[in-house]
């Protein structure tokens, strides 16, 4: 069915905003960079009414932007147009450009009303479906880890922590939940927090990480599932579009640093039944029994997930024991080196954390897969086994598919997510990956020639 917005909307956003002349239409791709077009005011209502045309092929792109024809998006498909539609609600200002501007973000269905099945917005769609014949409504809060770096790069082109708009000096230590790091960037965060506000971002907390210009920010728990995947991938936009204008960058990669830690995307989960209740509420700090049937789920579906978790080459870069990326599928309470946490807190907002994935991974793909393992879990009572305490990283062996070929080659194999997924999405999503791959690993890096070139 069409995925239509009122073009209400638009009018009153036009009547609120006469200053603004331009429109960003963004919609996220596999790998979850926006893409689009601009358009100016005077078509923003034809957008609503008629729709947007745009190639299917978008999703066929790999990192770079260039379209995997494996993924049959491309020449084989005569590289056909599909029909966008805003997305209710995302509407929005752009309060970090000089001119006024705005953004929306579109959606993409195929010419005839039905679901674009590439696009993983529509992915997560289709999941989403099925906990209505559970009677359950999934609740997720969205946790990203991120790098501020200096835009002037390092020795051979490294990226290097920024310069301390207080004291001068450069980022060299580890200060996790540091007030001085937050207090040297005081500026920068208010900004990102008041264009988030003008955005209607719901962000809640920022926390200094476990490295030199390492951060952390969270949006609220919400359930508007599809809402808290569209508010990550907008506020990495403005996180990083922040920075720049105050002199920084800011990346999402996975592992910007060999010798420090990577970055995650963190997804808290909460399930309401028909009549609200938390049905994670249990007796004890574990939690209920259909929390441990979920948790089941996330740890069995695990290995065929990590191609989502981890969706490029540099993102395995960060699975290493002891630095709270888990290596095996694990869980337990209140233990952040497991792979799926119970945090601690009040019985009636129990929930699980997911820690698995990083940074990169896109939103609205991690929230799916999770959603889909979850669903498998409950619907089919999996048991965790037993809980973990203390360090799981000593106690259970790296069990993860934790190479990119091997992840793909278990996604290929999928089993639990060949239930959810769409097979043609299956295909350009392998298809893009397997690709990018391939020309990731035919690309002769420096460390070669340092080893190499002159020693054999």
């Amino acid at each position: 069915m069409q995925h239509k917005s009122d073009p209400a909307e638009a009018s009153e956003f036009l009547e609120m905003h006469p200053e603004v002349r331009t429109i960003e239409l963004l919609i996220p791709d596999l790998n979850g960079v926006l893409r689009g077009k601009r358009i100016e005011r005077s078509a923003l209502l034809k957008i609503y009414h008629d729709g947007l045309c745009l190639p299917g092929s978008l999703f066929g792109a790999d990192i770079t932007g260039d379209t995997s024809e494996s993924t049959g998006l491309g020449f084989e498909s005569g590289d056909m147009d599909q029909l966008c539609w805003p997305v209710a609600g995302s509407l929005k200002r752009i309060p970090w450009q000089d001119k006024p501007i705005a953004q929306l973000l579109m959606i993409m269905h195929q010419l005839d009303g039905t679901p674009w099945f590439a696009d993983p917005q529509q992915v997560l769609r289709s999941v989403l479906q099925r906990f209505g014949e559970l009677g359950l409504r999934p609740q997720i809060a969205v946790e990203l880890e991120f790098y501020l770096i200096d835009r002037q790069r390092g020795k051979n082109g490294a990226p290097q922590p920024p310069v301390s708009p207080v004291s001068g000096e450069r980022e060299g230590s580890t200060q996790v939940y540091g007030i001085n790091e937050l207090d040297d960037y005081r500026d920068l965060f208010e900004d990102i927090a008041r264009a988030a506000e003008v955005q209607s971002l719901p962000v809640e907390t920022a926390v200094a990480e476990y490295a030199p210009g390492q951060y952390e920010v969270n949006l609220v728990y919400q359930a508007d599932v599809a809402g808290a995947c569209h508010h990550a991938i907008l506020l990495k936009r403005l996180i990083k579009a922040v920075a720049q204008r105050h002199g920084m960058e800011a990346t999402f990669m996975a592992k910007p640093y060999s010798e420090y830690s990577g970055s995650g995307t963190h997804i808290h989960v909460s399930m309401l039944d028909e009549s609200g209740s938390n049905i994670f509420t249990g007796d004890s700090e574990i939690g209920s029994e259909r929390l441990h049937h979920a948790i089941g789920g996330l740890l069995a579906c695990m290995n065929e997930s990590m191609a989502i978790f981890a969706p490029n080459a540099n993102s395995y870069r960060r699975f290493q024991a002891e630095t709270f990326a888990p290596v095996s599928p694990t869980w337990g309470w209140n233990n952040r080196t497991v792979a799926v946490r119970i945090p601690t807190g009040a019985a009636q907002a129990r929930r699980l954390e997911h820690r698995v994935a990083g940074a990169d991974a896109n939103p609205y793909l991690l929230v799916a897969v999770l959603l889909a393992a979850i669903h498998h879990g409950i619907s089919r009572k999996i048991g965790p086994g037993e809980p973990i305490t203390g360090n799981a990283y000593k106690q259970v062996p790296p069990s993860l598919p934790c190479h990119w070929h091997s992840a793909l080659d278990a996604f290929a194999d999928r089993n639990i997510l060949a239930d959810y997924l769409d097979p043609r999405f299956c295909k350009v999503f392998l298809g893009s990956k397997h690709e990018e791959r391939q020309q990731f690993e035919s690309r002769v890096s420096p460390l070669e020639h340092q080893w190499y070139l002159r020693l054999v």
